[in-house]
């Protein structure tokens, strides 16, 4: 499997830990929209999509299962967040 496009849109709110959000293509014929990317305490991170259960409790609706898929994802979605922030503003 191989991540074949990564779109990122930044979200313009000063007061918010989400800064942006992403949408991942993969093998060209899968898309995962919803990806956020959260400022924490210790840098960025990213959330994948999740619902709110009965509870109250969030869970994921689609995540990687291998550590490796998930560190891979982190690192490309983090990229392209680094290089559309770096993107002038129009």
């Amino acid at each position: 499997m191989k991540i074949t496009d990564v779109r990122v849109r930044i979200v313009k709110k000063d007061d918010s830990k989400l800064k942006a959000v992403a949408s991942i293509t993969l093998d060209d014929c899968f898309v995962i929209h919803d990806i956020k990317v959260i400022e924490g305490n210790e840098g960025y991170f990213i959330a994948m999509p999740s619902r709110k259960t009965a509870d109250g409790e969030y869970k994921d609706i689609a995540h990687p299962i291998k550590t490796e898929t998930r560190e891979e994802l982190i690192q490309i979605i983090l990229n392209a967040f680094e290089q559309e922030k770096s993107k002038p503003i129009e």
